[in-house]
């Protein structure tokens, strides 16, 4: 049975969120992302006092070059009146104190970016593994219910999304949050009223990064959501294109594309305004505040209240004190790209897992290899059940095929049997013990399998055929391949074994990629074979050649093999034939032709066909 793989037309997608959804818990994903960082809280410690050692030096720096502005002002007014001159080597002085302490800041803030920088890179490449090693424990109906760019956007966009702006939001809003409360008490310390004109701003401010926020959170979801969903739209016609032009389908393909990339395009493009709005309006707001305190202060200067650098110092400050709030701004736009990447990074991470081992596991050291279905009942939707009472007795050695119509559960049982699924009712056992009873990795080692869908990875040919079992010799590789009937292929090509094949395997024919396969499944030498229409893309003569390498192999193991060319499974011990998800004959293939039943019916109909 094939898989089931939820798509909607032209490669649409089973999931997906539409354009105004917002993220479903921001505070809770925020909490998540750090308490997974929790492992680096020593480093964040050290990041956190360098960030705020850097800034107060920053702060106090405008308040000492105010005095060296006063020294100079009082020395040119003393120097008019003929009462004195201007102190340089004070000045002097006060200048290089000025340096020290904006030389002391610039320090403290490349360490503490460095700090930050490896904390970043950590917690994404952590993720990356995390990820990784999720991949290993998911069910099969998780891969098979979405597409592949859906899937790998959580490792690539994602994680990177969520580096970039870790990297950038967590020192800028820290700084951003002493230097606001630092320039606030400077402030404070030269002048109250002036100060309070200052921070009549402020609520005007935090207004607008409400608003903004509260808007500009659904659009950064979904700039995540459709870039995932356009990544799987390009990962699926590419790897598929030749099918696409086969079938005149490219304007079908262009039209999806642009379907979703035009919501990309709407979502991004409205983050993207909300982020670069802020910055503008939020100057905007800061010269108010600029013009107000100038007008306040040349007036308390007038009066003598105040000194000239202390005006000077303040100017500076209020600059200071406005850009924090410009920063903490633009760092809000950050979390919220944050907070939509690792929404749906920890949801890949919390989706249930396969139950890898159990207490007790039963050992598969002296395992026979027979194989007993009780009354199986399974549905890939237990809503739908499509297996409804499979029973059957395999004993150690025997060659079972199993036969029946395309949709009929041939390759479900296979399925069933390496508990890539589950039986809803019934048990599957091995040698009298039920399969559940086993670890999966171990249950799995007992099974060599090749599959009508060949799957061959980019690296040598070497590489690809000691996949079966990977301490496996150069030697008992070549062997492998001349039992496949690979072998003289194999010399043929331009570096041997040592060929390297490319990343969809497109520099070797179908036919071929099933031989190594095949070559495979040999060197793996598993108690147990599973044989998925493993002879389905070769020509008849290789055909014949194959299976005589098989009936070799599958000597003293038990075989399941599931063949469409009834023809290739004569010789079995028992045919199992299915219908509708339920073996309605079984015996031999001299027994059923006896019958003149559904297995007959199939078998004079392939020669029927072969004869028009």
């Amino acid at each position: 049975m094939s898989s089931q793989v939820k798509r909607g037309p032209m490669g649409g997608h089973g999931r997906g969120m539409h354009s105004g959804e917002k993220a479903k818990d921001f505070k809770g994903s925020m909490a998540k992302l750090f308490r997974y960082m929790g492992q680096y809280k020593v480093r964040f410690g050290i990041m956190f006092v360098f960030a705020v050692a850097g800034t107060i030096f920053s702060i106090v720096g405008p308040k000492i070059l105010g005095k060296a502005t006063t020294e100079l002002f009082n020395g040119l007014v003393a120097k008019v009146s003929g009462t004195g001159g201007i102190n340089f080597a004070k000045i002097g002085q006060i200048l290089l104190w000025t340096m020290a302490l904006y030389v002391c800041s610039a320090c403290f803030s490349f360490i503490q970016g460095i700090i930050m920088t490896g904390i970043s890179n950590d917690v994404t490449y952590h993720l990356r593994k995390d990820i990784s090693e999720k991949f290993s424990r998911l069910p099969l109906n998780y891969f098979e219910s979405r597409t592949n760019g859906e899937i790998l956007s959580r490792v690539t966009n994602d994680v990177d999304t969520l580096q970039m702006s870790l990297n950038q939001s967590m020192t800028q809003l820290i700084t951003s949050i002493t230097t606001l409360v630092g320039v606030f008490a400077m402030m404070l310390s030269i002048n109250v009223w002036m100060t309070l004109v200052a921070v009549l701003m402020l609520p005007l401010s935090m207004g607008i990064i409400g608003v903004v926020m509260k808007h500009s959170q659904k659009y950064f979801q979904a700039q995540q959501s459709y870039l995932g969903r356009v990544n799987g739209q390009i990962e699926e016609n590419y790897g598929g294109h030749h099918v696409v032009k086969a079938f005149n389908k490219e304007e079908d393909v262009i039209a999806e594309f642009e379907k979703d990339n035009e919501k990309l395009y709407e979502s991004a493009w409205k983050s993207q305004f909300f982020s670069g709005i802020m910055m503008p309006v939020m100057q905007f707001v800061g010269n108010l505040g600029y013009v107000m305190v100038a007008l306040l202060g040349g007036i308390f200067v007038i009066k003598g209240n105040i000194e000239v650098g202390e005006i000077q110092s303040f100017f500076q400050y209020i600059k200071n004190f406005t850009q924090p709030i410009q920063q903490i701004a633009q760092v809000t736009n950050l979390l919220q790209a944050s907070a939509a990447a690792s929404e749906r990074v920890f949801e890949f991470l919390e989706e249930p897992e396969e139950v890898q081992n159990v207490e007790n596991p039963a050992d598969i050291t002296n395992l026979r290899g027979n194989v007993e279905f009780e009354h199986v009942k399974f549905g890939y939707d237990p809503q739908k059940i499509i297996v409804h009472d499979f029973s059957a007795k395999v004993k150690d050695g025997q060659k079972i095929a199993i036969v029946g119509p395309t949709g009929a559960g041939k390759t479900t049982m296979v399925k069933l049997l390496m508990r890539f699924y589950d039986v809803n009712g019934g048990a599957i056992k091995v040698d009298g013990h039920n399969i559940k009873d086993f670890d999966r990795g171990s249950l799995r080692e007992m099974f060599g399998m090749v599959l009508q869908d060949t799957w061959l990875f980019s690296g040598t040919i070497r590489d690809n055929i000691r996949y079966g079992r990977l301490d496996a010799t150069d030697e008992e590789v070549v062997a492998a391949a001349k039992a496949a009937h690979i072998h003289n292929f194999i010399m043929q090509q331009p570096g041997g074994y040592d060929m390297v094949l490319d990343e969809e395997t497109s520099n070797v024919s179908q036919g071929q990629k099933q031989l190594l396969t095949i070559a495979r499944a040999i060197l793996a030498d598993n108690r147990i074979l599973i044989l998925d229409e493993a002879t389905s893309s070769v020509d008849t003569r290789t055909e014949v050649r194959i299976q005589k390498a098989m009936d070799n192999l599958m000597k003293g193991r038990t075989s399941f093999v599931i063949a469409h060319r009834l023809s290739t499974i004569k010789d079995a011990d028992l045919i199992l034939v299915m219908k509708d998800g339920d073996i309605v004959e079984q015996g031999t293939h001299e027994e059923l032709l006896g019958k003149n039943g559904f297995y007959a019916e199939l078998y004079n109909s392939q020669f029927e066909k072969a004869g028009a």
